[in-house]
């Protein structure tokens, strides 16, 4: 709590956490409900879910690598509440919306403006908290798992009455959430690149570094992240590294509803458990995971938690009462959860430290590196319902397999660039001396604006 009063980055790092809860407070509700809701309401059948989130989710893979590109033209807070203005109408015209040819447009406006937040949010606390990013991202996660837990709660009560009313109430506060958040996002002072002092700094003495990292990008262009062939490779294997988002979202509720004997309740638990473990354990996992190499040995773990995951979703199937299936499934949604914690500390920290220092392109690089999530929100529910529970508990075990072997192919391809992208003794002098002088000076103008 104390850190969460005093984050790094200070008054407008503590609105934003502010405005973080809010959004995702309507995220809960979102995510416990609209699955439902488009089942119940909109009277669509599973695959056709699927196909409307997957189609959907191709706007968003749009969404991180323009947010990225618009960063570094205009106004950071500007674009923010845009997104946020955007989320209001589209979930205010999904109310008015029936049929998957009006939803379609609606939804992908909104995972649009979803990813594109998100990245502006990523940027907001590569610049405002700098150095300390990872402890910024640890206690962002908090706040936004308090509110999603909130969310998800509300969600359940709703879920509970069951009406068509209920249903659209749940949505109609969730477009709430984003007017809310805009408000304190417009409170907020647009935020300084500190990255871009550091790079000035150490200019002269960074020409081996920049060799290095030729080595390992593959190109002599590392300020492009669409010519760093090292970077995409990380982004395309970030992509399964994030399926924990769609598992938990989208497959788990599907499954219990035409798969299993366990009560529909039950949807709402998953979130649940979900939200308040990352609250109580996000900032002790990224105290343990800190720095890059450790979070490249985060992704094992991830494929290893995941891969547990899949076999208990595809056990709950087995029969063996309500009871019996409900522990089943509510023990898939612990070990989701921890996989996601794992994923959490792993794709955010490496996403920035694979990334150069450049002024003007870490935003771009971040932009193209939230894509990954993009690209798994669009794939991720068709292949979860049009192949992996198309194929039943066998669809489950595989799956988890690959996941699992595609994360030790992740953490060896990160390792390997780490190793070439270390700058050498001279360069890191410089790098922290450089980083010392800005902090002095950040000091300096505290102490005068007091």
């Amino acid at each position: 709590m104390a850190q969460l009063r005093n984050p790094p980055g200070g008054r407008d790092a503590r609105i934003m956490l502010g405005a973080l809860f809010l959004d995702r407070t309507g995220s809960g509700l979102w995510a416990a409900s609209s699955v439902l809701y488009f089942t119940f309401v909109a009277h669509l059948h599973a695959q056709t879910i699927g196909l409307l989130l997957g189609v959907a989710g191709v706007a968003g893979i749009v969404g991180s690598p323009l947010a990225g590109r618009l960063a570094g033209r205009l106004p950071l807070r500007s674009l923010l509440i845009g997104c946020h203005l955007l989320r209001l109408v589209t979930l205010g015209l999904v109310l008015v919306c029936t049929g998957f040819d009006a939803l379609l447009p609606v939804v992908a406006a909104t995972y649009l403006g979803d990813r594109a937040a998100k990245t502006l949010e990523m940027l907001f606390a590569t610049r405002a908290a700098g150095e300390q990013r990872s402890t910024y991202q640890a206690l962002s996660r908090t706040a936004a798992n308090a509110g999603t837990a909130i969310g998800a709660g509300i969600a359940a009560a709703g879920l509970a009455v069951g009406t068509e009313a209920a249903y659209r109430a749940l949505i109609l506060g969730d477009a709430l959430s984003f007017l809310a958040a805009a408000v304190l996002v417009w409170q907020i002072r647009e935020p300084r690149d500190s990255g871009s002092s550091i790079t000035r700094a150490v200019s002269g003495v960074t020409s081996a570094a920049r060799t290095n990292n030729a080595v390992a990008d593959g190109s002599t262009r590392a300020a492009n992240p669409w010519r760093d062939r090292g970077y995409l490779q990380f982004v395309l294997l970030d992509i399964p590294m994030n399926l924990d988002d769609s598992i938990l979202n989208v497959g788990m509720p599907l499954w219990l509803v035409n798969r299993t004997s366990a009560p529909h309740a039950l949807v709402p638990a998953f979130l649940i458990i979900n939200t308040v473990l990352v609250v109580v354990l996000q900032l002790r996992v990224s105290a343990r995971a800190e720095g890059p190499r450790r979070a490249a040995r985060a992704v094992i773990l991830y494929g290893a938690l995941l891969f547990a995951c899949c076999i208990a979703l595809a056990s709950a199937a087995a029969g063996g009462g309500a009871g019996v299936t409900t522990v089943v499934l509510l023990a898939a949604a612990l070990l989701v959860t921890m996989a996601e914690l794992m994923r959490s500390v792993s794709s955010w920290e490496l996403a920035v430290s694979l990334a150069p220092r450049e002024a003007g392109a870490r935003a771009s690089y971040l932009g193209v590196a939230g894509m990954s999530q993009s690209v798994q929100k669009s794939a991720g529910p068709p292949l979860l319902t049009s192949v992996v529970m198309a194929a039943g508990p066998a669809g489950w075990v595989v799956l988890g397999t690959v996941v699992a072997g595609l994360s030790i192919v992740q953490q060896t391809a990160c390792l390997r660039r780490l190793k070439a992208f270390t700058p050498p003794a001279a360069a890191a002098t410089a790098v922290a001396t450089a980083t010392q002088g800005v902090a002095a000076d950040h000091t300096a103008t505290q102490s005068l604006q007091v």
